[in-house]
């Protein structure tokens, strides 16, 4: 089959932003199955975070299978059975099931990891970081435009969206699966999953220092994004209410499209600068930037590490600066600190994915799936946080002291070594191969 690293980046685009629809799509309806189903503030994030439970794991097992079994197979199993879920799902009248199905289609969230390795597969180092980054930010514009459009165009009828949404993930998955080519050429396929085949070179992956270290940073920036868009939309119903009545929206379906459109700030913001991150680090590299102190600035990759660090400090920031608009009742300054928020998240994100298939160039898959699969745990921890202090405006304070801040420090720590990071870790195993 003829192809072209450009199809292949389309169709692992495309594949990832209709993921992405699928997997909060639950997320966008939020305020209509809750006034459905009579939920609780408490319910509610635990609907909200419902959407992270299969990540973790399901990302590592993704990793894998992309590097064993290529991943054109890969994506299009993940897709088929979303959308077979997603449209069962439509049908179901009883919250308990709607919530397990719901629980299911979230397993569309692990594809991420599965692009990355396919992409990585395809492009060459100086340019992984833009090919990287338009992959993950035009994907990662699917929660956004769940957000903002679904409830848009199917009001409270959330049912007929999944059984939609279903309808053509399954299309996707024949096109995935004719179309998609695993690598550039056979040898290099051959190469990563004759890898895979050696359980050593996982473990030798998750336990090096600067890949926990990437994981908190990825748990800190992507995690913390896909906990929002889970919990942005319950939580502007919530905590500005009235404020939002003030604008004109009243009913359930106005509150509804209101809340969705605040919180669709935060996604696109997060999603259409991801592509200006990877380049970014690119361009760090390229320049040799290394303004931080204590991180390291000889290795092959240092200037990356640099942009990173300067992202996961700004996240702080705006978490910070987004508690004090709440606080305060003042729903434009929220909406500020959202876009800003968003756009540092982008930068952690894209700067996080621009390292990964650098340090690990042989186990592409299995990196990905741990630090993007681990750190979705932030995901399902955050709208926990959100929704469980006396207000709701103060979790996101209380996740940037006591998570965010121990989570750079150890960034820091892990990227000040000058040395390659198979050299840090925890153990001194080493897979066969090396």
């Amino acid at each position: 089959m003829t192809t072209h690293k450009v199809e292949q980046l389309i169709i692992a685009t495309v594949g990832f932003f209709w993921c992405f629809l699928m997997w909060f799509s639950t997320a966008a309806f939020s305020p209509s199955i809750a006034d459905h189903y009579g939920l609780s503030i408490a319910a509610l994030g635990l609907l909200a975070s419902s959407a992270l439970w299969m990540a973790p794991i399901g990302r590592i097992i993704a990793g894998w299978a992309a590097d064993r079994f290529g991943a054109p197979r890969t994506f299009a199993l993940i897709l088929a059975v979303c959308g077979g879920v997603s449209i069962a799902s439509g049908f179901t009248t009883d919250y308990t099931v709607l919530f397990i199905e719901r629980v299911i289609v979230a397993i569309a969230g692990v594809s991420f990891v599965v692009g990355i390795q396919h992409v990585a597969q395809w492009f060459d180092a100086d340019e992984i970081g833009t090919a990287e980054g338009l992959y993950a930010g035009t994907g990662n514009v699917g929660a956004g435009v769940g957000a903002l459009l679904l409830p848009r165009i199917f009001g409270v009828d959330y049912q007929t969206a999944f059984i939609l949404l279903g309808v053509v993930a399954l299309g996707l998955a024949a096109w995935y699966l004719v179309r998609g080519q695993a690598a550039r050429d056979a040898a290099t396929s051959a190469g990563t999953a004759k890898e895979a085949g050696d359980w050593r070179g996982a473990v030798f992956v998750w336990s090096r220092y600067i890949a926990i270290a990437l994981m908190l940073a990825y748990a800190m920036s992507f995690g913390l994004e896909i906990a929002m868009n889970s919990w942005l939309p319950g939580y502007f119903d919530k905590g500005f209410h009235a404020q939002i009545a003030a604008l004109g929206f009243t009913s359930v379906a106005g509150v509804q499209v209101a809340a969705g459109t605040f919180a669709a700030v935060q996604s696109f913001m997060a999603s259409l600068f991801r592509p200006f991150s990877g380049f970014m680090s690119d361009t760090f590299q390229r320049k040799n930037w290394t303004p931080l102190p204590i991180v390291a600035k000889t290795l092959p990759y240092a200037p990356r590490l640099h942009w990173l660090g300067i992202a996961l400090i700004l996240i702080v920031v705006a978490m910070l600066a987004l508690t004090l608009a709440g606080l305060a009742g003042f729903l434009p300054g929220s909406i500020v600190a959202l876009v800003a928020l968003g756009l540092f998240i982008s930068f952690g994100t894209g700067g996080t994915f621009a390292l990964v298939p650098l340090l690990f160039p042989e186990r592409p898959g299995v990196a990905a799936g741990f630090i993007g699969g681990v750190s979705c745990a932030g995901g399902i921890v955050y709208p926990l946080i959100f929704s469980g202090g006396a207000n709701i405006h103060m979790g996101y304070a209380y996740t940037a002291i006591f998570l965010f801040i121990p989570f750079v420090l150890f960034f820091f720590w892990a990227a000040r070594y000058e040395r390659s990071p198979a050299e840090h870790g925890i153990g001194e195993f080493k897979p066969v191969s090396e």
